[in-house]
């Protein structure tokens, strides 16, 4: 079946090519010129000239692709795996680059702004404005020597538009299923204002809603109540028996996002910007169902009269982002400096309480548990950037940032109402503090062969930690405890080569070292499962470190066409597992794993009229050490698929444009025991292939339509939770 709708999307695609135009040789080093990326070095540098592995997704292309979330943009792109189950109801999404496995491990930044929460290093992906992404950079592979922890993967960065004119734009759209399991009633409204007043003052301002009122995600599977009928047969994730009892209801949620972006030109050199992000949502469940009744015909939950096991998880979130930048020239050199202060104030859920003793969780009411985990984080960075001598350029800085966490656990009289807290439960709070120092030397040994060698040296510190937790009966088990100041450094070098033999073609070869961290939930968060496990926090936690190295070949064949090809590797030692000694399971630096693999890329430009692309990933990524659980090595690493590979076509025909893009993902594992090997059930991390479509027609000057329909071949499949099927979405954007 997924081979079939992997067909029938090239046929798509190919249905689009239809009178092709033959791009002119000026054309397509005007188009080269034009791509410019800033990530790869600190410093702005043609796509095809920047070091290592890198690309970049502009905003003629996003516009092309149906974009509700930010990483909706960054589909069809080679060597990008995507983790988003549930659409636009996700609240954490996973970028991931490499087969380095984790968000806390591919370092995600909003115009040079870390978005990686100092909690657990996982990124809010629906706090970033589709609408006022102006290109995406992509750099793979260790940068650490540039951007410090969290990069072993590799980073994205968003980089947000400015105006250059005044213009308002006005956005709005709604979609719906086409079949039962996919959003319903999705809606988004946008606006945005921009100008420059005096060619000195630029202003941008940007707001947007979206909300989708969700379909049924989460199933509820388990023993069946005795004497009760309405079960059905169905798999756990290791393909042993079980029943489907019911759902937790249709997941839906809202998001708002405001942009606030203000510059001063004082000169052509000297720019001072001021930048405010604001993203508020909330998300929840509604109408849960038992497919169980009694002899009576009454629907069944439990013995007890609980609705525990059918009760979804409500919250919201809400972060604020503040930044300052300065840019300017003295004499030669280029000066960037900025500080930015990441708060997410708000970021709470609410669940039901598993007990079985009266009173009980009902889907009106009953006791339950809020859990909170505000976090901080302040940043200063600095550079220069200056020649030394006509075939050198070097880049010099230093980098600070203080993260502090401090999440509680409060005891719910009303698990509905996240304003019953009674008694405080659990607590996980503490600081920790990173100071660095970079350089980077670009040295154009010949005209077509460039050398780049630089490194970072971090000095990382931790202090004020302190751990309360419980158990299931709310009786506090651990702690309160404190925790001392201690300290490590990382030093993280990196080269590169990168040699134009002839015209047309570009080797490229990097190498560097990367280091993580651990987060402030990995040293001061303790958590108790039911009675008997003790998840706990392990403050005596190293840094984990990588060696990474790639190499790769771009190479222009005809005409508009390009193939690129890339090996790379990565080998990760110290990796935090848990491990287990009676009820506890303790954090430890048990790990190493290694991650191998090749990327191919192809594209065929037919002019201005059509693109035609494809791409493979394959990725061997697999646990070499765990001491920790030793049944785990020789295991593939979790969310890693082996095999990815996307196609698709855009094309423009006067006002008309259409585009195709096919993915495919191939089968993933959510433990490190490789054991979830059932398919389409609950849990498990099912392979896919996906087919999105977008019609769009210029109406007039200012008025643009577009229709896209969400995979149109309904392809069923899991990740972890039910994924969504064929689904379809209308816009209409007025822009002056």
């Amino acid at each position: 079946m997924q081979q079939e709708n992997f067909i029938r999307a090239i046929a798509c695609g190919v249905a689009l090519a239809v009178a092709p135009s033959v791009a002119t040789a000026q054309e397509r080093e005007t188009e080269q010129m034009d791509t410019v990326i800033v990530t790869a070095t600190r410093t702005e540098k043609e796509l095809d000239s920047a070091p290592g592995s890198a690309s970049v997704v502009t905003k003629q292309e996003i516009e092309k692709k149906e974009v509700l979330t930010f990483d909706d943009a960054l589909k069809g792109t080679s060597g990008v795996m995507l983790s988003r189950s549930k659409g636009p109801m996700d609240t954490i999404a996973n970028i991931t680059l490499r087969g380095v496995p984790g968000q806390n491990r591919t370092l995600i930044m909003v115009d040079g702004i870390t978005l990686n929460s100092p909690f657990a290093g996982s990124i809010q992906s629906n706090s970033i404005a589709p609408g006022t992404i102006e290109r995406i950079e992509i750099v793979k592979g260790a940068t650490s020597s540039l951007y410090g922890g969290n990069a072993m993967g590799g980073v994205v960065n968003v980089i947000t538009k400015m105006p250059t004119k005044r213009e308002f734009t006005l956005k709005t759209g709604f979609g719906s299923a086409l079949e039962g399991d996919a959003p319903e009633n999705t809606r988004r409204v946008a606006v945005s204002y921009g100008d420059v007043i005096k060619d000195k003052f630029h202003i941008y301002l940007y707001n947007d809603y979206t909300g989708t009122d969700g379909y049924v995600t989460d199933l509820v599977t388990g023993t069946p109540g005795s004497g009760t009928s309405g079960a059905r047969p169905t798999l756990t994730s290791d393909e042993k028996a079980t029943f489907l009892l019911g759902h937790k209801g249709e997941n839906e949620a809202w998001q708002d996002n405001l942009t606030v972006k203000a510059g001063y030109d004082f000169n052509s050199s000297t720019k001072l910007l001021f930048t405010f992000l604001k993203s508020y949502g909330e998300y929840s469940y509604n109408d849960p169902e038992t497919y169980m009744t009694d002899s009576s015909g009454n629907p069944y939950w439990s013995s007890s009269g609980s609705e525990y096991s059918f009760l979804g998880t409500y919250g919201a979130n809400n972060q604020n982002i503040y930044a300052l930048s300065l840019e300017t020239e003295i004499a030669s050199a280029k000066i960037k400096a900025g500080i930015s202060y990441l708060d997410q104030d708000t970021s709470w859920y609410a669940t039901a309480s598993s007990t079985t003793k009266s009173p009980v969780a009902t889907r009106s009411d009953g006791p339950g548990k809020l859990t909170s985990t505000p976090a901080s984080a302040l940043s200063a960075d600095v550079q220069v950037t200056f020649p030394l001598l006509s075939w050198n350029i070097f880049t010099v800085g230093g980098a600070f940032r203080q993260s502090e966490i401090n999440g509680k656990d409060y005891v719910l009289s009303d698990w509905t109402n996240e304003h019953s807290k009674g008694q405080l439960i659990g607590e996980a709070r503490g600081t920790d503090r990173i100071y660095a120092l970079f350089m980077q030397d670009e040295i154009s040994i010949l005209d077509n062969l460039t050398l780049y060698a630089g490194f970072r040296q971090d000095w990382w510190e931790t202090s004020d930690g302190h751990v309360l937790a419980s158990n299931a009966s709310n009786v506090v088990t651990v702690g309160p405890t404190s925790f001392g100041s201690r300290s490590e450094s990382a030093f993280s070098p990196k080269g590169a080569i990168v040699y134009t033999p002839f015209a047309g073609t570009t080797l490229k070869v990097s190498g560097g070292k990367a280091f993580r961290a651990p987060s402030n939930y990995e040293l001061y968060r303790t958590t108790m499962m039911g009675s008997s496990t003790t998840y706990q926090c392990n403050p005596d936690l190293k840094p984990e470190r990588s060696v990474s190295w790639d190499g790769g070949v771009s190479q222009d064949l005809w005409q508009g066409a390009t193939v690129k090809a890339t090996y790379f590797e990565n080998y990760i030692k110290d990796m935090i597992y848990s491990t287990t000694t009676g009820s506890i399971r303790e954090k430890k630096n048990a790990g190493r794993g290694e991650s191998k693999g090749v990327e191919v890329e192809l594209e065929q430009k037919f002019g201005k009229l059509l693109r035609l692309f494809a791409n493979y990933t394959y990725t061997n990524a697999k646990i070499t050490k765990n001491s920790a659980v030793p049944a785990t090595e020789g295991k593939r690493m979790t969310d890693i698929p082996r095999t990815m590979y996307n196609a698709g076509a855009d094309l423009e025909y006067g006002p008309a444009g259409a585009s195709v893009i096919a993915r495919y993902v191939g089968k993933r594992y959510g433990n490190d025991t490789n054991n979830d090997t059932a398919r389409n059930v609950k849990g498990v991390y099912d392979s896919y292939i996906t087919t999105d479509v977008k019609l769009r027609y210029k109406l007039t000057s200012w008025a643009t339509a577009s229709f896209s329909v969400n995979n149109i071949f309904d392809e069923k499949y899991f990740s972890s939770t039910k994924s969504p099927g064929r689904s379809c979405y209308g816009e209409v954007t007025l822009q002056y």
